[in-house]
């Protein structure tokens, strides 16, 4: 099995090879329509799973991007005291909203089955020490009983010019109520020494991967009864 950090090795010579116009783009669509030019960005997740005795409902998200990718995002806006906050939720309705046909980035199965969640309407933004803190609920679409077996969770960017991880497996909560009755495993990527060629040769020029973020992604498996 290979580590974490030699899957951010990968990712790190891919990201270097990009072209950075492409993911100029990239960063502008997703994120934020002050963004400047970068290379690569990351942002280390932490979720928790809700719930109760009977289901589980939703997934909380708190996302901190890196330092740069927090400076570009901010670069234009009026951070002075008088309008930070109102500033930081403008950009936060921006992101949430741009989210949403991306699928929130985030890939909840039961086997091959997508869940579904609701529409995000509240999201909030935070800068805490130079990185950008942004948290959201996603509210599953239907209460998907406990006893639901194979079950499995998922955050990355499909082209995967933006690194989202968990940096420990404690980044991954169960609420209260669910603590009793579920478990949770992470699966570390294994992408193959063929596929990892072939994401550190992609030349600047060439078009997006849209099947590398699932290469090099986590895997949360939930086992509840």
């Amino acid at each position: 099995m290979l580590s974490v950090i030699t899957s951010h090795k990968a990712r790190y010579f891919f990201f270097k090879r990009l072209n950075i116009t492409v993911i100029l783009a990239v960063l502008i669509g997703i994120f934020s329509q002050s963004a400047s030019s970068h290379p690569h960005s990351w942002i280390v997740t932490k979720t928790m799973i809700e719930g109760d005795k009977n289901a589980i409902t939703g997934l909380k998200m708190e996302w901190t991007f890196d330092a740069m990718t927090s400076t570009y995002t901010l670069d234009g806006e009026d951070m002075s005291p008088q309008h930070k906050e109102e500033t930081l939720q403008r950009v936060s309705d921006s992101i949430i909203k741009n989210m949403l046909n991306e699928h929130y980035f985030t890939y909840f199965y039961q086997g091959e089955t997508p869940i579904r969640y609701k529409e995000v309407t509240d999201s909030t933004l935070a800068l805490v020490k130079g990185k950008l803190i942004f948290s959201f609920d996603l509210e599953l679409d239907k209460p998907l009983a406990l006893n639901t077996k194979d079950l499995n969770l998922s955050i990355y960017d499909h082209t995967y010019y933006i690194d989202m991880y968990w940096k420990n497996k404690k980044d991954i909560e169960l609420s209260e109520s669910l603590k009793p009755y579920c478990k949770v495993d992470v699966l570390q990527p294994k992408p193959s020494s063929k596929q990892m060629t072939y994401a550190m040769s992609l030349p600047a020029d060439a078009d997006p991967d849209y099947e590398l973020g699932q290469l090099f992604t986590q895997k949360v498996l939930l086992n509840c009864q």
